[in-house]
Protein backbone atom coordinates (compact mmCIF):
# COMPACT_ATOMS: atom_id res chain seq x y z
CA UNK A 1 0.00 0.00 0.00
CA UNK A 2 1.47 2.99 -1.13
CA UNK A 3 1.34 6.47 1.16
CA UNK A 4 -0.89 9.40 0.26
CA UNK A 5 2.68 11.12 -0.36
CA UNK A 6 3.98 8.63 -2.40
CA UNK A 7 0.86 8.50 -4.79
CA UNK A 8 0.84 12.24 -5.31
CA UNK A 9 4.64 12.01 -6.13
CA UNK A 10 3.82 9.19 -8.42
CA UNK A 11 0.73 11.12 -10.22
CA UNK A 12 2.74 13.96 -10.10
CA UNK A 13 5.51 12.63 -11.73
CA UNK A 14 2.92 11.00 -14.20
CA UNK A 15 2.01 14.07 -15.07
CA UNK A 16 5.31 15.06 -16.68
CA UNK A 17 4.56 12.76 -19.53
CA UNK A 18 1.58 14.90 -20.54
CA UNK A 19 3.31 18.40 -19.78
CA UNK A 20 7.13 17.55 -21.29
CA UNK A 21 7.10 13.98 -22.26
CA UNK A 22 5.64 11.73 -24.94
CA UNK A 23 2.45 12.33 -24.11
CA UNK A 24 2.68 16.32 -24.81
CA UNK A 25 0.27 16.13 -27.59
CA UNK A 26 -2.40 16.31 -25.20
CA UNK A 27 -1.29 19.99 -24.25
CA UNK A 28 -1.70 22.21 -27.17
CA UNK A 29 -1.77 22.89 -31.28
CA UNK A 30 2.28 22.41 -31.71
CA UNK A 31 1.69 20.04 -33.83
CA UNK A 32 -0.47 20.94 -36.59
CA UNK A 33 0.41 21.02 -39.75
CA UNK A 34 3.47 17.98 -39.55
CA UNK A 35 2.01 16.02 -41.97
CA UNK A 36 3.55 12.88 -40.30
CA UNK A 37 0.81 13.50 -37.39
CA UNK A 38 -1.93 14.92 -39.47
CA UNK A 39 -1.47 11.22 -41.60
CA UNK A 40 -1.21 9.26 -38.07
CA UNK A 41 -3.26 11.22 -35.19
CA UNK A 42 -6.56 11.20 -36.05
CA UNK A 43 -8.67 13.79 -34.11
CA UNK A 44 -5.82 16.07 -33.32
CA UNK A 45 -5.48 19.00 -32.03
CA UNK A 46 -6.74 17.57 -28.69
CA UNK A 47 -5.69 21.35 -26.70
CA UNK A 48 -6.21 19.64 -22.78
CA UNK A 49 -5.81 22.35 -20.32
CA UNK A 50 -6.66 20.46 -16.95
CA UNK A 51 -4.12 18.24 -14.99
CA UNK A 52 -3.39 14.79 -17.17
CA UNK A 53 -1.33 12.00 -15.67
CA UNK A 54 -0.24 8.91 -17.66
CA UNK A 55 2.19 6.85 -19.35
CA UNK A 56 3.27 5.60 -23.31
CA UNK A 57 4.08 2.36 -23.93
CA UNK A 58 6.18 0.61 -27.62
CA UNK A 59 7.28 -2.87 -28.29
CA UNK A 60 10.27 -3.03 -29.72
CA UNK A 61 9.05 -3.95 -32.65
CA UNK A 62 6.22 -1.03 -32.96
CA UNK A 63 3.86 -3.98 -33.06
CA UNK A 64 1.94 -2.73 -29.32
CA UNK A 65 1.76 0.03 -28.54
CA UNK A 66 -0.43 1.98 -24.97
CA UNK A 67 -1.55 5.14 -23.65
CA UNK A 68 -2.68 4.85 -20.05
CA UNK A 69 -4.19 8.13 -18.90
CA UNK A 70 -5.46 9.29 -15.38
CA UNK A 71 -7.65 12.66 -14.17
CA UNK A 72 -8.54 12.87 -10.70
CA UNK A 73 -11.57 10.03 -11.14
CA UNK A 74 -10.76 8.44 -14.08
CA UNK A 75 -7.87 6.02 -15.10
CA UNK A 76 -8.52 4.73 -18.81
CA UNK A 77 -5.95 2.31 -20.55
CA UNK A 78 -5.87 2.27 -24.73
CA UNK A 79 -3.77 -0.98 -26.35
CA UNK A 80 -3.14 -0.74 -30.16
CA UNK A 81 -1.71 -3.68 -31.26
CA UNK A 82 -2.47 -7.74 -32.49
CA UNK A 83 -1.93 -11.11 -31.41
CA UNK A 84 0.20 -12.03 -34.50
CA UNK A 85 3.56 -11.00 -33.90
CA UNK A 86 4.46 -10.54 -37.08
CA UNK A 87 2.01 -7.34 -37.30
CA UNK A 88 3.64 -4.58 -36.67
CA UNK A 89 4.22 -0.59 -37.72
CA UNK A 90 6.86 0.18 -40.59
CA UNK A 91 7.97 2.97 -38.28
CA UNK A 92 8.53 4.02 -34.87
CA UNK A 93 6.62 7.28 -35.64
CA UNK A 94 3.64 5.21 -36.35
CA UNK A 95 4.23 2.51 -34.08
CA UNK A 96 4.80 4.28 -30.59
CA UNK A 97 2.29 4.18 -28.36
CA UNK A 98 2.02 7.79 -28.37
CA UNK A 99 1.16 7.71 -31.90
CA UNK A 100 -1.32 4.86 -32.17
CA UNK A 101 -2.71 4.44 -28.74
CA UNK A 102 -2.97 8.23 -27.42
CA UNK A 103 -5.18 9.84 -30.10
CA UNK A 104 -7.44 6.87 -29.35
CA UNK A 105 -7.77 7.73 -25.31
CA UNK A 106 -7.36 11.67 -26.75
CA UNK A 107 -10.77 10.91 -28.70
CA UNK A 108 -12.34 9.26 -25.69
CA UNK A 109 -11.84 11.98 -23.24
CA UNK A 110 -13.29 14.33 -25.78
CA UNK A 111 -16.21 12.69 -25.70
CA UNK A 112 -16.06 12.17 -21.76
CA UNK A 113 -15.72 15.49 -20.96
CA UNK A 114 -18.39 16.21 -23.59
CA UNK A 115 -21.03 14.40 -21.97
CA UNK A 116 -22.66 15.97 -18.41
CA UNK A 117 -23.97 13.48 -16.95
CA UNK A 118 -20.11 11.75 -16.53
CA UNK A 119 -19.06 14.93 -14.71
CA UNK A 120 -16.02 14.04 -15.08
CA UNK A 121 -13.24 16.25 -12.91
CA UNK A 122 -10.74 19.00 -14.74
CA UNK A 123 -9.33 20.10 -11.05
CA UNK A 124 -6.18 19.23 -10.22
CA UNK A 125 -5.22 15.95 -8.13
CA UNK A 126 -5.81 16.37 -4.62
CA UNK A 127 -2.50 17.18 -2.82
CA UNK A 128 -1.78 15.51 0.77
CA UNK A 129 -1.76 17.68 3.54
CA UNK A 130 1.62 18.75 4.92
CA UNK A 131 3.24 17.05 2.01
CA UNK A 132 7.26 16.68 3.33
CA UNK A 133 8.41 15.57 -0.66
CA UNK A 134 9.70 18.21 -2.88
CA UNK A 135 7.71 17.89 -6.25
CA UNK A 136 9.15 21.19 -8.00
CA UNK A 137 12.07 19.88 -9.78
CA UNK A 138 12.98 22.90 -11.41
CA UNK A 139 14.39 24.39 -8.18
CA UNK A 140 16.82 21.72 -7.42
CA UNK A 141 20.33 21.45 -10.13
CA UNK A 142 19.76 24.29 -12.16
CA UNK A 143 22.98 25.77 -9.89
CA UNK A 144 25.15 22.72 -9.76
CA UNK A 145 27.53 22.28 -12.30
CA UNK A 146 27.53 19.56 -14.18
CA UNK A 147 30.61 16.74 -14.03
CA UNK A 148 30.70 14.71 -16.85
CA UNK A 149 33.85 13.09 -15.92
CA UNK A 150 33.88 9.38 -15.30
CA UNK A 151 34.61 8.04 -11.22
CA UNK A 152 37.97 6.28 -11.03
CA UNK A 153 36.21 3.55 -10.03
CA UNK A 154 34.87 2.93 -12.55
CA UNK A 155 37.61 4.15 -14.95
CA UNK A 156 38.69 0.83 -16.95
Amino acid sequence: VLSKEAAYVTVNLLEGVTQGGSGTRLRGTWAKGRQDYERAVTGYPYDFKNPIAGKTGTTQNQSDGWFMGMVPDLVTGVWVGAEDRAVHFPTITYGQGATMALPIWGMYMKDVYADPELSVSKEEFERPENLSIAVDCDNYGSSRETDNSVPDELDF
